[in-house]
């Protein structure tokens, strides 16, 4: 056989060793990981030229890298403190006062050097802190040595809370009874003003021949196309400006009637003052409950538990209750039938159609003759709605342990508020509420049903006889807590319903103004009875 010419030879393969191709294979990986760490640092390091914002100011200016250091002196020296004021007070509890007065002397150092170092924007050193946290590490370990461990810390802690919680209990029992009787005091101006506005009716025939006068307009008095408003008070100055505001702010003030009754004691009184007084010509009459002949104990259950001692003496001293009740729903003023004429507007005014009720503690700062072109809806009572959340709802007025309460009256139902109510007097009458109001007092004479006040069973009388309102007719709360500034801007009616009422010394000095603008303190009889 004849061998191939070298040109026709098969070229011999030549092949790497496997070792040689992973030893490539790895420099190539290790080379890609290198240049992308390389791409993320890059990427994820800040440039120079950014600017901190805010947050990044605020940040530094607060914390600082001392602060954050678990080696910081700073730190060190401040939890001294915070368990040196701990002990402070233990020993004081152990009638140890000299040691609580080395513990607070030794605070008040540590504190000084905490101050000059931010003062100087510079760390505290070792060597400048050392003696300070060395005579504290001395004082709280002589603390230890007392027996002033954690567990006895906690107790006497625990102990110290709940006689606090105690005393807290006690000055808010004594401020709420305190209060209460500021609340029921007749301020000596007020009374004042009674006494010489009674004399001036008395001694004045003037006044009295002006209001014959008057008489004239009596036919106002039962005109349905006005706009009728009632108010049930003895207070001459509050219900002064409860008309005078409604005046002011109104703009047919001359279409306005206002229906005031009052008692006896001060029947004189308010007529001679809303005789000596014209407010734009808004027609006010005057009338005393006394004279009602239906108001009567055989038609008003209510007037016969008025008039039971043990009621009195309930509403007086609560002794009877071993002071269970609190002492806001054994207010006397709800012995006055004033509080209670309310639930007879219909037999007060047997004429009308129509009406707005107003209590005395409010005040009127917009037009409220939309009120009366408010469609009810079969309704009777118009009223803004109090609860929220779980505020304010029917099981916070109501006993509903009681069975008759519990299978007529839902829970959760929403409350409302006496002090502006639109009335409408035909469906009243139709429907016989004040029937209902009378079935509801007289199963409650035992006062099992609710405690006290007008709120409770006017939400039984007029359960789902209720329209709600808009909220901004009626705004709340001026009496005792605070208000939104932006609710009372848009409020028709501001209620002060509390025991802060502005015409005492202990109303709220920031709504005080509100009531006052409607107050003419230069007014002689104001003047002479020192109203200022």
């Amino acid at each position: 056989m004849r061998r191939r010419g070298l040109d026709f030879r098969r070229p011999v393969r030549r092949r790497f060793p496997n070792v040689v191709w992973w030893t490539l294979c790895g420099i190539l990986v290790l080379v890609l990981i290198v240049v992308l760490s390389r791409e993320a640092q890059i990427e994820s390091t800040p440039t120079i030229s950014r600017k901190p914002n805010q947050h990044d100011t605020i940040t530094e200016g607060l914390i600082t890298d001392e602060m954050l250091s678990p080696n910081s002196v700073t730190r060190q020296i401040t939890d001294q403190i915070f368990l040196a004021k701990a002990f402070v007070v233990i020993a004081k509890e152990s009638n140890n006062l000299q040691f609580a007065w080395e513990l607070s002397a030794q605070i008040r150092n540590s504190q000084a050097l905490l101050s000059n170092a931010a003062t100087r924007r510079t760390p505290l050193t070792v060597g400048e802190s050392e003696i300070a946290i060395r005579d504290m590490a001395l004082l709280l370990y002589q603390a230890q040595q007392l027996h002033y461990d954690s567990a006895t810390m906690l107790m006497r802690l625990r102990a110290k809370i709940q006689t606090l919680d105690e005393q807290m209990s006690s000055a808010n029992e004594k401020s709420a009874k305190y209060g209460q009787i500021a609340a029921e005091e007749v301020p000596k101006s007020l009374y004042c003003l009674g006494v010489r506005l009674t004399t001036e009716w008395f001694g004045n025939p003037n006044l009295q021949r002006k209001l014959r006068e008057r008489k004239q307009l009596d036919a106002k008095l039962k005109d349905n196309s006005l706009y009728h408003f009632c108010i049930f008070s003895d207070n001459i100055l509050a219900s002064s400006v409860v008309v005078n505001s409604t005046a002011l702010n109104s703009k047919n003030p001359d279409k306005i009637v206002f229906h005031l009754v009052t008692d006896e004691i001060n029947y004189a009184a308010m007529k001679a003052w809303f005789t000596l007084n014209s407010f734009r010509g808004v027609t006010v009459e005057v009338q005393k409950f006394e004279d009602f002949k239906w108001l009567n104990a055989s038609y008003v259950p209510v007037l016969k538990q008025l008039q039971d001692s043990e009621t009195q003496s309930y509403y007086f001293s609560g002794h009877n209750d071993d002071g269970r009740t609190p002492i806001k729903f054994r207010n006397p003023k709800y012995l006055s039938m004033l509080n209670h004429l309310r639930f007879y507007i219909p037999e007060v005014y047997p004429v009308l159609k129509k009406v707005v009720f107003l209590d005395d503690d409010i005040v009127v700062q917009k037009d409220l003759s939309g009120l009366f072109s408010i469609d009810l809806n079969g309704n009777v009572n118009g009223a803004v709605e109090t609860c929220m959340e779980t505020f304010h709802r029917y099981h916070k007025y109501l006993n509903y342990s009681h069975p008759l309460i519990r299978a007529h009256f839902d829970p959760d139902a929403c409350g409302w508020a006496f002090g502006m109510n639109v009335f409408d007097l035909v469906e009243w009458r139709k429907k016989n509420v004040t029937g209902i109001y009378h079935y509801w007092q007289e199963r409650n004479v035992d006062r099992t049903l609710w405690k006290l006040g007008t709120l409770p069973p006017g939400l039984l009388t007029f359960y789902g006889l209720t329209k709600a309102l808009d909220p901004s007719w009626h705004v709340l709360g001026l009496g005792y807590t605070n208000v939104d500034p932006q609710l009372i801007e848009k409020g028709a009616v501001l209620h002060f319903n509390g025991n802060s009422k502005p015409w005492l010394k202990i109303g709220m000095e920031k709504y005080k103004p509100l009531w006052e603008k409607y107050v003419d303190y230069s007014h002689p009889l104001l003047q002479l009875c020192n109203f200022h």
